[in-house]
């Protein structure tokens, strides 16, 4: 043990929460699949850390600490009268090692990425997949991936429960696949490091964020696989869209408020440089290759200092074709109302399902396109539902400002 301060050993389980959580998790599910088990017992070691380390120091390891003490709960568990009865008794038997701890580092450079691909298992169903790597992998809870999905939190919740209860019951074995395996379950990994990126926007001018860690991740997974399109795509996007985040804790700004002066020029160029890779010719580009194609339109007004709007139209026209998703959908419509006209972009927009009404860019576009109509009191009502379903603090001030009287004929960004 060494000596720290409280404040000390609270950032060092924090870290640890976020760096480490997804290993964790599973070397103490390698051996039975059991994740929710291991998701509690070590939420359990976490919350004895805290008691803990302030008191006694924090341990020279303090993941190896955490895994011994969760681990520790685990046989408690397995002991307990309870599940004798309901479980055989060779399953309360201590496993030994786990099979992510033989994994090739050089392989797979990054343990989360590791599982990542294994909850990606064929077995689990594909609509629950990319959010149960949010949860399990990259430490989202419940509620913040059902927002992601513009869905009610209690439906999300129990499609995890149901997920993690198939992999138990399934025995889905947690082995890190083989390359041409990865290849295959490669569509949800990405969208879950796009999910964790977009959860932690706020904070993606930081490295050390989950935004930052985001990035790391999928230039990882990129330069892994070496000659796969899409995961070029993502690694370029969030790259591109990482060049012209301001600092942490900041203003918010729309993107065409945005001086691009400050935008990060190596950012940029490092970017632009994925995306060439990501070029197949003869191929047409997938989802992240046509969201990075958007990216890079943005951050050319760097160079020329305009916006190309057709350009955006096109690339945006494209994107909901390959990839209808309702964020893709909102910020066509958005575009559409540069391009076109805002009565155009509404009607885009109210043909859009029942979820929208869950989402904020929907209602903070409606607000900004009503707006730009005159329609100055349903825009300031659409202006306070998006301002009720925003969670930054940001973003929050830069709408309240937006449906007040004297900012609601100005033409808003899109958020």
């Amino acid at each position: 043990m060494t000596s720290h301060p409280p404040g000390d050993a609270a950032r060092v389980a924090e870290r640890a929460a976020r760096e480490s959580f997804g290993r964790l998790v599973a070397l103490l599910a390698a051996s039975t699949g059991d994740l929710q088990l291991a998701e509690d017992t070590l939420a359990q070691a976490f919350e004895q850390a805290l008691v803990t380390w302030p008191r006694d120091g924090v341990p020279a390891n303090p993941e190896g600490w955490l895994l011994t003490v969760a681990r520790n709960r685990q046989r408690d568990f397995w002991k307990s009268a309870a599940h004798r009865r309901s479980a055989p008794l060779e399953d309360a038997a201590d496993q030994g090692s786990a099979p992510l701890d033989g994994l090739d580092e050089d392989g797979v450079p990054d343990r989360r990425l590791g599982l990542l691909f294994v909850c990606a298992h064929p077995a689990i169903a594909a609509n629950v997949r990319t959010p149960l790597m949010l949860q399990t992998v990259l430490g989202f809870d419940s509620a913040e991936i059902a927002r992601a999905f513009a869905v009610p939190a209690g439906a999300m919740s129990q499609r995890l429960v149901r997920a993690k209860r198939r992999i138990r019951d399934a025995r889905i074995p947690f082995a890190v696949p083989g390359r041409e395996a990865m290849n295959e379950r490669l569509a949800p990994v990405l969208e879950a490091v796009y999910g964790c990126y977009a959860l932690a926007w706020q904070d993606r001018g930081d490295a050390g964020s989950l935004a930052g860690e985001a990035r790391y991740l999928a230039v990882t997974v990129a330069r892994l696989l070496g000659t796969q399109p899409e995961a070029w795509g993502l690694a370029a996007l969030l790259t591109l869209d990482a060049a012209r985040a301001g600092r942490p804790g900041g203003p918010y700004l729309p993107l065409e408020e945005q001086d691009p002066s400050g935008w990060d020029k190596g950012l940029i160029a490092e970017g632009e440089h994925y995306l060439a890779r990501a070029g197949r010719p003869g191929q047409a580009p997938g989802r992240f290759q046509l969201e990075a194609a958007i990216q890079a339109v943005h951050c050319d007004r760097a160079r020329t200092g305009t916006t190309d709007w057709p350009a955006l139209r096109t690339l945006y026209t494209a994107l909901v074709a390959v990839a209808p998703s309702l964020g893709g959908r909102v910020a066509h419509a958005a575009v559409a109302g540069r391009t076109d006209s805002p009565e155009h972009a509404l009607a885009l927009l109210e043909a859009l399902p029942p979820e929208r009404e869950r989402f904020q860019p929907y209602h903070a576009v409606r607000g900004d396109l009503l707006a730009r109509l005159g329609r100055h009191e349903d825009a300031a009502a659409a202006y306070a539902r998006a301002v009720e379903l925003t969670t930054d603090p940001a973003v929050r001030a830069f709408l309240t400002t937006r449906r007040s009287p004297g900012k609601m004929s100005d033409q808003a960004g899109t958020v």
